[in-house]
C-alpha cells in the first residue's frame, strides 16, 4: 500500500527546488498525494478496511497542513503546486 522507492526518487527528482531537496513542503504534499491516491485505489476493492482508512485521514490531514503552511508563506509557490498535482483549491 506504499509508493515504491522508485516512484519516491521520481516524485522528488520532478518536485523539488533545489539539488538535494528532499523536506520542502513541494516535494512533502507530492509524496503524500501518491500514497493517497495509492491508499484509494486500495478502498476500492476493500471497503470494510477500517485501519487502513484512518492512516488515510491522517494523510489527508497532514497534507493539508502542509497546504495552508505552503499559502500562508507563498502564495504563488501554493497556486503552482495545486495545479501541477491537480488538486482542486
Amino acid at each position: 500500500m506504499s509508493i515504491t522507492v522508485e516512484e519516491k526518487a521520481r516524485l522528488i527528482k520532478e518536485y523539488a527546488t533545489k539539488e538535494g531537496d528532499t523536506g520542502s513542503p513541494e516535494v512533502q504534499v507530492a509524496i503524500l498525494s501518491s500514497r493517497i491516491a495509492t491508499l484509494t485505489e486500495h478502498f476500492k476493492t476493500h471497503k470494510k478496511d477500517n485501519h487502513s482508512r484512518r492512516g488515510l485521514l491522517m494523510l489527508v490531514a497532514q497534507r493539508r497542513k502542509l497546504l495552508d503552511y505552503l499559502k500562508g508563506k507563498d502564495e504563488g509557490r501554493y497556486a503552482s503546486l495545486i495545479a501541477r498535482l491537480g488538486l482542486r483549491r
